[in-house]
């Protein structure tokens, strides 16, 4: 028999945003393994379980983390805010698992920020696009301004990831100066802060008013395509059904 190790998607945080099979999982694991701030989440509705966690930037510390616990003989679970898949440690731990073949690894899927984020927002993401991360830790800025301009190029509507932080203040201006350069100042936008978490607060702009928003590394900003636009105060890109 493999020891089990599970790569968790909670979702946005909440309990109840959540899915079924990731709350069960959850339940039956020993050790729950994470970054700091998301295990922090889960502490009140798992008090039973024993915690461990890393800060950012230590990754692949934490995923040696979980497969040196899973050894032990215990189920534990690797937590990742909104998908695992998606920007998440599934990918890593299944590249670092390979050295630990006695070590069986499932992966839990979870709603990630551009689908929770996108339903408080109402329906931008109803037609093809696409999601970047502006985060330039782990890929050239290079290589995501070319992604954003040629994702502008195509019409497709776009989610944004990692939009500022501390150390890159300004990377939502930069970005939204390279969208400009191909969409029109008019273009239908919107954010989402701290989606399923207290203070969750949803705003629509145009793409030249979102250029001067505020936001941080819990924002998820949404960029409509040429067809979006404000409906009753929600942001709306149509599939093209006949009505």
């Amino acid at each position: 028999m493999k020891n089990k190790l599970y790569v968790v998607g909670m979702g946005p945080g909440a309990a109840d945003r959540m899915s079924i099979r990731a709350d069960e999982t959850l339940k039956k694991c020993d050790t729950i393994i994470g970054y700091t701030v998301y295990v922090n989440l889960l502490k009140e509705d798992y008090p039973e379980k024993e915690y461990l966690t890393t800060p950012m930037t230590q990754e692949a510390r934490r995923c040696e983390m979980a497969f040196e616990e899973a050894q032990k003989g215990k189920t534990v679970a690797m937590v990742c805010s909104g998908d695992a898949g998606v920007y998440g440690m599934s990918g890593l731990m299944l590249e670092i698992g390979a050295g630990y073949p006695d070590i069986e690894v499932e992966v839990i899927p979870g709603v990630t920020a551009a689908l929770s984020g996108g339903a408080v927002l109402g329906a931008p993401l109803t037609h093809d696009f696409a999601v970047v991360s502006l985060s330039d830790r782990l890929t050239p800025w290079e290589k995501i301004e070319k992604r954003l301009r040629l994702a502008a190029e195509a019409d497709f509507s776009l989610a944004i990831y990692n939009p500022a932080s501390k150390g890159r203040p300004d990377y939502l201006q930069k970005a939204c100066d390279i969208l400009l350069s191909v969409l029109p100042a008019d273009r239908i936008c919107g954010t989402v802060e701290n989606i399923g978490r207290e203070g969750e607060c949803a705003k629509i702009y145009t793409l030249g008013e979102l250029r001067n928003a505020e936001v941080n590394m819990f924002t998820t900003v949404f960029i409509g395509n040429s067809m979006t636009k404000e409906i009753g105060g929600r942001m709306v890109t149509p599939r093209g059904y006949r009505i």
